[in-house]
């Protein structure tokens, strides 16, 4: 999957904050295994309790993920590759366009 130039910036400011043993492979390794981390639950828990947003789930984040690209004018079979989606009605159903999107929409038609 692409990644976003602000998601690879991201990325190379934590390498470069690494010590350099601690650079291989994987961005974010267990310091005791050396190996990467199996589940993010834990750190997930704490940032989303610590937002103050204990309810929000990585699966909400798909969510607006697709809802964010289809407003900014992507299509749904763009959106539909990013999400790894196999059918085009799934990817439908994360989409939601916003009200000003709509708005804007109804507005192409010319005044009779």
């Amino acid at each position: 999957m692409p990644l976003s130039a602000g998601a690879l910036e991201t990325l190379t400011a934590v390498k470069a904050m690494l010590p350099q043993n601690c650079i291989n492979e994987y961005v974010y390794t267990n310091p005791r295994s050396g190996k990467p981390f199996v589940s993010i639950f834990f750190s997930w828990d704490a940032a989303r309790i610590r937002a103050g947003m204990p309810e929000l789930r990585i699966h909400d984040l798909r969510h607006s993920f697709a809802s964010f690209l289809v407003n900014a004018g992507r299509s749904l079979y763009e959106v539909q590759e990013l999400l790894g989606h196999a059918d085009i009605k799934t990817t439908s159903r994360y989409a939601h366009l916003s009200r000003d999107r709509l708005n804007a929409a109804v507005e192409c038609v010319p005044r009779i």
